[in-house]
């Protein structure tokens, strides 16, 4: 019996090794991947449709497989309505080099299309409507020559689009229904006719290109910024040549001379009043500073205040969005005459925890000058008051003055993630390689919220750390002070919300290589980043991984996984890194993995 069933198991193996060679096995390997992470690991759809690297997708009939009868290759791949909730790993995928059309359309596919979609350079198809993608379409799309038709409808795209016009073949895009903006490239529309072409339901601003006007008005409805036919709204006419000459001249002769008197005298006093403002506002801070250090070992400090006049007038300007765990309205007198600890002080401010009448303990926010002006700052708060995720920690209030700007916290008693990395102990909580996923699913997760709603404002953390990772009193990680320090004028000279989400891509990628190494950042957190490349390329990944967890049985599939992760965010074009969305993606394909291997572990 033993001898039958060894033979058997021989003859399985040589009918698999004659039946193709090494590169034939590692296509059907891959595609077998590409599923996996489609499906975000499900067995059951897996098993499903039949793929398998042990059987061949042409001749075992692999489900959801065309194949070239002239070739035996994989030519076409069609998974559509089939609940598949993973992301796109377009390196796999590309691995089919016969590969010509992709449907995946009517899923809940997440994160983004991977720049490696170029890979597949005989793609002729691609379809991805209706499913849950997000960020913008990769530039790469540009080096698919062979394209013809792209369907990225229904999904949560955002961005300008990328050059399409420049692949000469395409005669179908659908784009309709995304958050796609800017200008709509200039399009071969001849080659389009209105069933094929649709970008309605957008962002999109200014003319619509020549040859738009071929198509039907329903290919372009739905973006206010758009003009010019088809659409009924007429592009307002360029100034002429002739009439910017005119009207330079007139303005030339009427503000020649009191224009440049007046611009002298107002410059002037600009000066001298701003130099003056900021030698008193920096010695009245540095004194207040140093007071409220002193004084809070005898529980009689109160939190300081640049001038009595602010704190008088402010009494009613404090804005209350959500009322703490108090039996009283939160008033600004209140928070005035409470005792209140300094706990500490960086670049963009002091933080305050205040203990109010009735024992309620408050975090207070002091923040030094942004450059934003007390109306913006209000509509920044107000706007992120109506985002909300379990994973960030809302405002409670805030102040803003010309010359203060406070947001009130509620207090969270557990500390920091900064304080777990640098070895404090809590009761009840290992900080092993569980708990560390835990907090970066949490993180990533919050973060993808918030950027969806905020990012079309230029609205990001602007200040993530690992001390801005609070724990809740059930030991979530709970994000604090998102959006306080990024103002309007920053954002528009950064690049706007690109530039920003990818800033906060990069601190997150910071606190992953954190949780790894179990090395909290001292200084500058690119050091950390820098090291851990250094040791990367030299081979010795595990020696980049916190003892901790290697002495505590952390899988270091799962760990390698995650540095992968984190060294994407950390990359050094901002442009090459992933969109958060596509982070808590990745982040979580690993938790799930980890737990399942943790489930297969048990006894």
């Amino acid at each position: 019996m033993e001898w039958s069933s060894t033979l058997a198991w021989l003859m399985s193996l040589l009918l698999l090794i004659c039946s193709g060679n090494s590169e034939e096995y590692a296509v059907r390997l891959s595609l077998v991947g590409f599923l996996q992470a489609l499906s975000g690991n499900d067995t059951g759809i897996i098993e499903k449709l039949g793929w398998s690297a042990a059987t061949d997708p042409c001749t075992d009939g692999w489900n959801g497989v065309t194949c070239n009868n002239r070739t035996s290759s994989v030519y076409k791949i069609e998974l559509e309505e089939l609940g598949l909730r993973g992301t796109i790993d377009a390196g796999r995928l590309c691995q089919a080099p016969s590969l010509a059309a992709v449907s995946l359309l009517h899923n809940a596919i997440r994160g983004e299309i991977p720049p490696e979609i170029s890979d597949c350079g005989r793609l002729t198809h691609l379809y991805l409507g209706g499913n849950r993608l997000t960020g913008g379409l990769p530039p790469s799309l540009t080096l698919l020559g062979n394209l013809k038709v792209l369907d990225v409808s229904d999904n949560g795209f955002s961005g300008k689009l990328p050059d399409l016009a420049k692949i000469s073949g395409l005669v179908g895009f659908l784009a309709q229904n995304n958050r796609l903006h800017g200008a709509i490239p200039g399009f071969r529309f001849g080659n389009f006719d209105r069933r094929r072409f649709n970008v309605s339901n957008n962002l999109f601003a200014g003319p619509i290109p020549p040859g738009g006007d071929r198509l039907d008005q329903t290919s372009f409805i739905g973006n206010p910024g758009l003009c010019g036919k088809p659409l009924p709204v007429a592009c307002p006419p360029s100034p002429s040549k002739e009439d910017h000459k005119s009207l330079r001249l007139s303005r030339e002769k009427a503000i020649m001379f009191s224009g440049y008197i007046a611009l002298g005298l107002v410059l002037f006093l600009f000066v001298t009043y701003k130099s003056i403002h900021r030698k008193k506002k920096t010695k009245h801070r540095k004194i207040a500073d140093e007071k409220i250090a002193s004084d809070s070992s005898s529980g009689k400090s109160s939190i300081p205040w640049a001038s009595t006049e602010a704190s008088t007038t402010a009494i009613s300007s404090l804005i209350v969005l959500k009322r703490p765990g108090t039996t009283t309205d939160l008033k600004f007198d209140d928070l005035l005459k409470a005792p209140a600890e300094l706990l500490g002080r960086g670049r963009n401010g002091s933080l305050y925890k205040v203990t109010m009448a009735d024992g309620t303990s408050l975090a207070v926010k002091r923040i030094k000058d942004c450059g934003t002006s007390a109306a913006e700052f209000r509509t920044r708060m107000e706007r992120i008051d109506m985002v909300r995720h379990p994973n960030v920690l809302p405002p409670v209030a805030f102040h803003c003055s010309t010359q203060e700007k406070l947001v009130v916290y509620e207090c969270q008693r557990n500390g920091s993630l900064s304080s777990l990395l640098q070895g404090r102990q809590l009761d009840g909580v290992a900080f092993d390689w569980s708990y560390r996923l835990r907090v970066a699913a949490g993180v990533a997760e919050g973060l993808a919220a918030m950027h969806r709603e905020l990012l079309a404002d230029g609205i990001g953390h602007g200040n993530l750390k690992s001390s801005n990772i609070l724990l809740t009193n059930v030991m979530d990680p709970c994000i604090s002070e998102y959006g306080l320090v990024s103002d309007s004028r920053s954002v528009e000279k950064a690049g706007g919300g690109p530039a920003v989400a990818a800033a906060d891509v990069h601190a997150l990628g910071i606190i992953l290589l954190e949780l790894l190494t179990g090395k909290p950042v001292r200084n500058e957190p690119s050091e950390l980043a820098r090291w851990v490349n250094s040791v990367v390329r030299e081979e010795w990944t595990v020696e980049v991984f916190d003892e901790a967890l290697v002495s505590g049985g952390a899988s270091e599939g799962g760990m390698v996984q995650l540095l992968q992760v984190a060294l994407r965010c950390v990359h050094p074009s901002p442009a090459a890194r992933p969109s958060m969305d596509h982070v808590a993606a990745m982040v979580n394909t690993v938790r799930e993995e980890e737990d399942e291997r943790s489930e297969v572990s048990e006894p």
